[in-house]
């Protein structure tokens, strides 16, 4: 199958990178990524990869959009305020590319209804802002052996890895093996969050996927970077994997999804 004319026309300066070329651009195309979340790094991430010819982008959020989201959510807009937020990013995707296939799910995720979810799809983003939400996506993903992409923000600091333990690599749980006692760390309304910072982290989210997808570039899967918005500076830190870690360490405890994830708040 090749690519028609207006596909050439509209990716044309994708293409032209060697990197990417008409091949790339047809694996981008019969890609499939899931967003968990259609709020703060959904938006941006969401945006970039229906602009770059992704094939199938699913939205999975249960919330509806709020006032309070647009400082930082911008897949959604007053005109959708109160209209849940996979209908209203889907009209955004949908408008900025009409040729690939946006599937939505008006629901949160939990352990029951997660790995029928990601089966259908070839990568996850992580785009929820709450340590049960990512401990249970790293499982699932970890147990149905997809590369996740998991991003995270705190006021005015971001964070970015690529998870990918069946190549090799380290979890989630490598880094923190257990959530933090509630009431530890600040929920979202008490922390708050620099919207420019949301876009920042859900673009690099987009740019990840897309080298994962076409196997160009260097990996963060055994790496953490770290973005300080305020002193504009990037780091990146070694992700090493744990020997003792819980779920993909050489003697695991978690060995399905039986245990309770509680789900906060989402950004």
């Amino acid at each position: 199958m090749e690519l028609t004319e207006p596909q050439i026309q509209r990716y044309s300066r994708q293409i032209i990178l060697s990197d990417v070329g008409g091949k790339g651009q047809m694996k981008l195309g019969k890609a499939k990524v899931l967003l968990i979340g259609a709020g703060g790094l959904g938006s941006p991430a969401g945006l970039y990869l229906a602009a770059a010819g992704v094939g199938t982008i699913g939205l999975v959020d249960g919330d509806v959009v709020d006032l309070s989201n647009l400082q930082r959510q911008i897949l959604h807009s007053t005109a959708t305020v109160g209209m849940s937020k996979v209908e209203s990013g889907r009209k955004t995707l949908s408008a900025i590319n009409p040729e690939i296939e946006i599937k939505t799910y008006h629901q949160n995720v939990d352990s029951d209804n997660i790995l029928p979810l990601i089966s259908q799809y070839d990568m996850v983003l992580d785009g929820s802002d709450n340590f049960s939400t990512r401990f249970l996506v790293n499982d699932a993903c970890f147990f149905a052996k997809k590369t996740l992409i998991s991003a995270s923000m705190f006021r005015f600091e971001g964070q970015l890895t690529t998870i990918k333990p069946h190549a090799g690599y380290p979890c989630y749980r490598c880094l923190y093996p257990e959530p933090p006692p509630a009431g530890l760390v600040p929920n979202c309304q008490e922390a708050g969050v620099l919207g420019a910072l949301a876009g920042t982290m859900g673009i690099l989210q987009a740019s990840e996927a897309i080298k994962e997808i076409l196997g160009i570039g260097e990996t963060l899967a055994d790496r953490l970077l770290i973005y300080d918005a305020l002193e504009m500076k990037f780091r990146k830190v070694r992700r090493p994997k744990d020997p003792a870690c819980p779920l993909c360490g050489q003697n695991p405890k978690i060995k399905n999804l039986s245990m309770d994830y509680t789900v906060s708040c989402t950004i």
